[in-house]
């Protein structure tokens, strides 16, 4: 609502974040949005707090009130802990919570603890006086990316495909983010549509699809983030054709002579690639 409305509205939430299992190294995001008159400011606490750490980053969503905690890397157990959003603005404010617990993955150190009699204990390799756990606390239906998105160039106004595949128990579902924000499928009046695979297909591509994308695989087991891939717009190749040979000389400067030598025209060879064109030059030497 805009700030000519009749009566101000207080703070209320439209996208609360949820709780979230993630892995140690990996990524969290936390999306928080809010609406109100005055139009709210949407800020993340930690115990009360500002966030307030390298690995913390608050990215406002565009043209909104809203704003997504992202932690990378994940560090356990110091970031295991519940985080706060709050929503303000001059008539009230509001605040939401969310839980964040991290387990330990694939090659993180740990210490060397004692075990209760009679437990097991993962496989291990003992590296430079660390003890390695192979997925010592993963669940094993915890989401895996078995795919995920590779660097890609387009034209624009052509159709860019970005590739996802995650495995898990129960079957995950796959989202995605392009530089650290959510995207929203039906916000693109059908022009961005995920597939049934979990790919992400952008028709008729424009400059600001440009950016990095990760997909992100979730169940009730955890949280689990695609290595972010960049995909990149470009204008289309011009098409060049000549009408005429263009004739072409070269002068040579020799001491305190010169001299003026012809050169073969260049001969304009379209490749099989439709647009790319290849000029090359023909016969003759210097």
């Amino acid at each position: 609502s805009s700030s000519s409305s009749l009566s101000p509205e207080p703070p209320r939430f439209i996208k609360e974040p949820k709780d979230q299992i993630g892995v140690s190294g990996g990524v969290a995001s936390f999306v928080c949005q809010a609406t109100g008159d005055p139009k709210p400011r949407v800020t993340w606490n930690k115990k009360g707090k500002k966030v307030n750490s390298q690995r913390f980053e608050t990215i406002e969503l565009d043209g909104s009130a809203g704003a997504v905690l992202r932690i990378q890397p994940l560090r356990t157990p110091r970031d295991e802990n519940v985080y706060e959003c709050v929503a303000q603005n001059s008539v009230g404010e509001i605040t939401v919570h969310a839980k964040l617990t991290v387990l330990r993955g694939i090659g993180f150190p740990r210490a060397r603890t004692p075990l209760p009699r009679g437990a097991a204990r993962t496989q291990e390799v003992l590296t430079c006086g660390h003890t390695w756990g192979v997925e010592d606390q993963l669940p094993s239906g915890f989401p895996n990316i078995d795919m995920g998105p590779q660097l890609k160039v387009v034209e624009r106004t052509r159709t860019a495909t970005m590739l996802c595949a995650a495995s898990g128990n129960p079957d995950p579902e796959i989202t995605w983010f392009k530089d650290f924000l959510p995207v929203d499928p039906s916000a693109s009046n059908g022009r961005i549509k995920q597939l049934r695979s979990g790919a992400l297909q952008i028709e008729s591509s424009e400059e600001t699809d440009q950016g990095k994308y990760e997909c992100v695989a979730t169940n009730s087991a955890g949280v689990r983030y695609s290595s972010p891939a960049n995909l990149y717009v470009r204008d289309s190749w011009p098409r060049t054709r000549f009408t005429a040979p263009p004739s072409s000389a070269l002068n040579l400067r020799v001491g305190e002579g010169s001299s003026r030598l012809p050169l073969p025209a260049p001969q304009p060879q379209l490749s099989p690639e439709p647009g790319a064109l290849l000029v090359t030059l023909r016969g003759g030497f210097l």
